[in-house]
């Protein structure tokens, strides 16, 4: 009985309804969470709390059936998307009203939004593509604080008379080249102190060549590197499962089997 009930939520797991009806109610999650936000009336607010009780439990029995239909069901609190998903569902549980513990679960109610990650594969490709890129992007990013200390230190030593709240200490004129780096108002800058050196427009133009196009493009080229990674794998995985016989496959030739038997049997035993 419980491979029938482990078949049938396997099948129901793999239905492609379902697995769009889990993205409806996320999607329908996500609005509820921004609707909580305004001034809602009364009747608002009793339909957003029944409206939270059906998707907390639709959750609670979509990760059910997610559970029972793994063959593995000891790595599959391995995954860390699994583990994710399991912890925003149980502190969903926790009562919103008359809680010490209401404001976690308001908060927690706001992570639902990412189960839509953890439910679309192209997405947890590019999460998995950011994680698994950070070390190489680490060593860009302290690269790239050298510079910014560098340039920061030349800033506010030469363009500090000229204008203290922008260039008056180190940690300030960091501040500032960040509003350089991002192309905000920073030619309104670079006129100021042209004002009075008019050759700064070098100091601006070699840090944006840096920062802006060197090391963004830097971070691009790891970023897509790891992707193409993290889809090849994602493609290697579908070919092998397609190799994999599913409970569907192996249930059909147990059947067949039986068959075979019964019919073996009945021509061994012609008076039967």
């Amino acid at each position: 009985m419980y491979e029938t009930i482990k078949l049938n939520l396997n099948n129901l797991k793999n239905n492609k309804i379902f697995e769009l009806t889990v993205v409806a109610v996320i999607i329908i999650s996500a609005l509820e969470i921004g609707a909580k936000t305004f001034a809602l009336p009364n009747s608002a607010i009793s339909v957003t709390y029944v409206l939270d009780m059906f998707i907390t439990l639709f959750f609670l029995f979509e990760i059910s059936v997610r559970f029972i239909a793994d063959d593995d069901k000891k790595s599959f609190f391995k995954k860390g998307w699994n583990i994710f998903d399991t912890l925003v569902v149980a502190i969903s549980l926790i009562p919103i009203n008359d809680s010490e513990m209401a404001l976690l679960a308001r908060l927690i109610r706001v992570f639902r939004v990412l189960r839509m990650v953890s439910v679309v594969p192209e997405l947890r490709v590019l999460i998995n593509s950011l994680i698994k890129a950070m070390p190489q992007l680490g060593y860009v990013i302290l690269l790239m604080f050298i510079i910014f200390y560098i340039y920061a230190a030349i800033g506010s030593f030469i363009f500090a008379d000229i204008n203290p709240v922008l260039w008056g200490d180190i940690a300030i004129s960091m501040l500032t080249l960040f509003r350089i780096m991002t192309f905000e108002d920073w030619t309104d800058i670079q006129y100021e102190t042209m004002a009075v050196y008019p050759m700064s427009w070098v100091f601006y133009l070699s840090f944006i060549f840096f920062t802006a196009f060197a090391f963004l493009n830097m971070v691009i080229g790891i970023v897509v590197n790891v992707m193409e990674d993290e889809r090849s794998k994602l493609r290697q995985e579908k070919e092998s499962a397609k190799n994999v016989p599913t409970i569907e496959d192996l249930h059909s030739e147990i059947q067949e089997l039986k068959h075979l038997i019964k019919q073996q049997n009945s021509q061994s035993n012609p008076r039967e």
